[in-house]
């Protein structure tokens, strides 16, 4: 039987990530760990605190819990990066190499990182970017991602490490709050329209990003890590992709179901950051390499997204 670690497994991601995983090998195989103790149903189930830049501790739960496979997803994203970009390369680096010295060290089963379109930069093709292009990231976050990537096909090479990856763009949930990333107003619009009837937006109206539905992503996740091994032919990190849109146009999703939503127009820093990312994702390599598809687009995510929050706000105030 598998033993999964999961590392970052509080975040956005990481939260509904850790439920799926549990439905699938069980809630006692799954040993989530955090900077801070779990609450709700990620408390029904194995957990540990852990600072994934202490190596020493990594190591001591990997043996501890018969670790078979982790799933590494503590990071420092893109916004939140540049407030603190040497922090943001320490933590992003050295718990990455320490995690891939485990399954090394180890012979562990399997390893997942998760990876970002902040990989690629301003002289990357912005239009359907290819899996192989220029990469020349303006961002510490991104920075650190392209070389986590190299990283990880090297230990892949060189000690036959299963380390597996995915170029996330932006991801939309609705169960946890975002971390710090440019995409984030994707996630926070939908709160505010139904909390306010209104959002300001910190991109401008015609920025496209490529994004993703949370469900889709824990999809891909899943689908990846459970690909036969001859079937995952990159390994730097695949790109993935699903929908792309702009503010104005998410915005008319949401005027869909509240035609009274009204969205304002604010850029801030981000959007210097948002305009040097691919405005939507070749990930041809992914569908048929290892059969991936998705299944949202916009206005099924905004639909499902304003039920779902609906329900949650509603439970906290009840």
């Amino acid at each position: 039987m598998d033993r999964i670690l999961v590392i970052g497994a509080l975040g956005q991601l990481g939260s509904e990530l850790s439920l799926a995983l549990r439905d699938i090998y069980g809630r006692d195989n799954v040993i989530i760990t955090d900077i801070k103790e779990p609450s709700g149903k990620l408390a029904d189930g194995p957990s540990e605190i852990l600072n994934a830049m202490d190596r020493e501790k990594l190591f001591e739960l990997a043996d501890k819990h018969q670790i078979t496979q982790v799933y590494h997803l503590a990071a420092i994203l893109s916004a939140k990066g540049e407030s603190d970009p040497k922090f943001a390369w320490q933590l992003n680096m050295d718990s990455l190499i320490h995690v891939l010295d485990l399954a090394k060290e180890k012979n562990l089963k399997r390893v997942y990182w998760p990876s970002s379109i902040a990989v690629f930069g301003p002289s990357t093709p912005v239009d359907k970017t290819p899996q192989h292009t220029v990469m020349d990231p303006n961002t510490i976050y991104g920075i650190s991602k392209l070389a986590g990537e190299r990283w990880c096909e090297y230990y892949h090479n060189k000690y036959g490490v299963d380390v597996r990856s995915l170029r996330y763009p932006g991801l939309i949930g609705y169960k946890a709050k975002p971390g710090g990333g440019t995409t984030d107003y994707a996630v926070d619009i939908y709160y505010k329209a139904l909390e306010e009837g209104k959002y300001e937006c910190f991109l401008s109206e015609n920025t496209y990003l490529p994004m993703m539905y949370m469900d889709d992503a824990v999809k891909a996740t899943i689908d990846l890590m459970q690909a036969e091994e001859s079937d995952v032919k990159v390994r730097s990190s695949y790109n993935i992709s699903a929908i792309s849109f702009s503010p104005k146009e998410i915005a008319e999703s949401i005027k869909k179901e509240m035609p009274e939503f009204e969205i304002s127009y604010s850029p801030d820093f981000r959007q210097k950051i948002a305009d040097s990312w691919p405005n939507s994702i070749d990930d041809s390599s992914a569908r048929s390499d290892w059969g991936w598809s998705h299944q949202f687009d916009l206005d099924k995510m905004t639909a499902e997204i304003l039920s779902g929050l609906k329900e949650l706000l509603n439970n906290q105030t009840t």
